[in-house]
């Protein structure tokens, strides 16, 4: 399992993690990517996102994974890759959620699943219905908009959604102001259209980052009902399954 964090600025540290712990503890080998423009390496690193973001940082993430699957350290076969947001159990802004989106859009054949929580679908519509504190936080990350359409049109992997090859996995709380349910159902209906298996937990009650225990909980299980059906294993949880419509 890729982890893409949050920010994109942001970074991961190396701390103990109760979510990490999640995976390793049922069995899965987990990576967390500090990719060109985390914070924490310097201004060239940090600077290496600017006008990149869904570019670099889905490159990074794809590249540690191809790294341990050509090193065997895992099984390259049954890869995942799973993003988020702020709050709950993932730290940042909007980006994890994208970044994910981004790798399996524009890097297909990597990774035999995916998880968005809280993702980008649609840069061009996120510049226009995002709360006014990120507003501009993509001028400098995409470049100024209405100048740069063609890049955010280009880095929508909502526009581009027949490239994805494997099945997806969205949750979404629906009182999100940051990423407005909108970027999960258009997302939806890319998939839907093109026939592609996905999964979708909207949260009631929920915003930006998952904060209720049972949320958290829920999502974190309903994601490995997931890679059960896709990567056919039987999950020793004792948990609700999710339905995964396509497959």
């Amino acid at each position: 399992v890729v982890l893409s964090h949050g920010g994109p600025t942001a970074h991961s540290t190396p701390e103990f993690v109760l979510s990490n712990q999640f995976w390793t503890s049922r069995g899965f080998a987990v990576v967390d990517v500090n990719y060109g423009g985390s914070t924490g390496y310097g201004r060239e690193y940090r600077r290496r996102l600017n006008g990149n973001w869904g570019v670099v940082d889905a490159a990074d993430c794809v590249n540690a994974a191809k790294w341990l699957a050509d090193r065997g350290e895992v099984d390259g076969r049954r890869m995942a890759i799973r993003g988020g947001s702020a709050g709950g159990y993932f730290r940042g802004g909007s980006a994890g959620g994208y970044c994910t989106l981004c790798a399996l859009t524009f890097f297909p054949g990597v990774f035999g699943a995916g998880a968005s929580y809280f993702g980008i679908g649609d840069l061009e519509t996120f510049v226009k219905d995002t709360h006014k504190y990120e507003s501009r936080y993509l001028d400098t990350l995409v470049g100024p908009y209405p100048e740069a359409k063609d890049v955010y049109r280009q880095r929508s992997p909502a526009n581009y959604a027949d490239r994805i090859a494997c099945p997806v996995i969205l949750f979404q709380g629906l009182e999100d102001l940051v990423v407005p349910p909108t970027q999960a159902e258009e997302m939806i209906r890319a998939l839907e259209a093109k026939g592609l298996p996905y999964a979708y937990i909207p949260f009631e009650g929920e915003q930006h980052g998952f904060r209720k225990a049972e949320t958290i909980r829920r999502s974190l299980e309903a994601e490995l009902s997931f890679y059960g059906r896709v990567f056919g294993f039987e999950p020793a949880d004792r948990i609700d399954p999710v339905e995964v419509k396509n497959l």
